[in-house]
């Protein structure tokens, strides 16, 4: 019951992502966790020697990100399993720190310069460059909580995102060309197994998240005020 009560806000909220996941209310968001996975495969090029050439995304929740040299392992496991880590740290963030507003503007300045070096289709374009705009903007003129809460979306919205995605590409879909399908053909096992050990893993770091991250109580008292 104390759990409850500590809590109640960020149930309210996780149920609220829940309910409107499959309304058009909730595509940006899908967009933006896209848009994490793809950033994720990019750093993780760059962090094992190698760059980023391109990334793009779609209206249909899709995406590519091309790199060249790096760690292809790391590169290819570092989508679903990085944009979940990207995720978890904007909402400890927001749960535990008073750094929002900085944390949303470094978020809107990333996008924007991601777009400026490495995206060249005209939707993410918009997409990213309208985004990363609203990010600053908020960070810029909104209060601390106000960006406390968009911050928590984002974050729900990705960890909510990720497993589901895991399971969508990589074990109901096996077949398809996913980065499971891909890290398979270059490493070998089957799709399965590397689906099957992400998903694992992201309910893991979920569950870390949820026993230590949250703390005693996670409600904000005063939503719009500074």
């Amino acid at each position: 019951m104390s759990y409850l009560k500590g809590h109640w806000q960020l149930i309210a909220l996780l149920a609220l992502i829940f309910a409107l996941w499959q309304t058009p209310a909730i595509l940006p968001l899908k967009i933006l966790v896209v848009f994490l996975h793809e950033l994720s495969h990019g750093l993780a090029a760059v962090l094992t020697g190698g760059q980023i050439e391109a990334i793009s995304l779609s209206p249909q929740q899709g995406g590519h990100a091309i790199t060249r040299g790096g760690s292809r392992f790391i590169i290819l496991s570092a989508g679903y399993l990085g944009s979940l880590l990207l995720g978890v740290m904007l909402l400890g963030i927001a749960l535990r720190t008073r750094a929002d507003r900085a944390a949303m503007m470094v978020c809107g300045i990333v996008m924007l310069m991601v777009t400026l070096l490495y995206i060249r289709d005209l939707f993410p374009v918009l997409f990213c460059t309208a985004t990363g705009l609203a990010m600053c903007a908020m960070a810029r003129f909104l209060n601390t909580n106000i960006n406390d809460m968009a911050l928590r979306i984002i974050g729900l919205s990705s960890v909510i995102y990720v497993p589901y995605d895991i399971f969508d590409d990589t074990i109901r879909r096996s077949t398809q060309r996913s980065d499971a399908y891909m890290l398979a053909e270059t490493f070998g096992g089957p799709t399965l197994f590397w689906g099957g050990l992400w998903l694992i893993l992201s309910l893991a770091v979920i569950g870390l998240c949820l026993r230590y991250g949250l703390g005693p109580q996670s409600n904000l008292s005063r939503v719009w005020n500074t």
